[in-house]
């Protein structure tokens, strides 16, 4: 089973993530700040790092940045999820040594196109009889959000 950590120090934004991967099967972990998420890297490295740009301790670039400099480290592929969503902004994450990129709120569809990518998995792969259609994704995930809003 692949492992995905998420980087992320928004808890909502966790929460849909992680629910989103765990349907699909992967294993996560969940860091809630770049200190943490580096540390959880050193110690047991994922398949593929989900990193937020704007977290406290260390932001998304710091965190990469650190990655790549270590030689035992500096091919894990790291995907940058974020709001940064301007014009140039892509190009600026992807040139400070991401792998990918995905703005949010994140479309589905697109995370799983980015997984498939980088986790050497064809593009083409069809849906198993086992793995939910998007449309049961997005039905869970609404389901998701909507408990998570009727909390107290």
């Amino acid at each position: 089973m692949r492992t995905i950590l998420i980087a992320e120090d928004n808890p909502i934004n966790r929460e849909l993530l992680r629910e989103l991967l765990e349907i699909r099967g992967y294993s996560v972990t969940e860091a809630c700040d770049g200190q943490q998420a580096l540390a959880m890297v050193e110690q047991a490295p994922p398949d593929i790092l989900l990193l937020d740009i704007g977290m406290p301790l260390l932001d998304g670039y710091a965190v990469v940045r650190k990655l790549r400099e270590n030689p035992r480290l500096a091919s894990l592929p790291v995907v940058a999820v974020t709001a940064y969503a301007m014009q140039g902004d892509r190009e600026k994450i992807m040139n400070s040594g991401f792998d990918g990129y995905l703005s949010k709120p994140v479309n589905s569809g697109s995370l799983f196109q980015e997984l498939d990518r980088l986790l050497a998995r064809p593009a083409t792969q069809s849906v198993l009889p086992s793995q939910p259609s998007e449309k049961q994704i997005s039905t869970q995930v609404a389901r998701a959000i909507a408990k998570q809003a009727a909390k107290p």
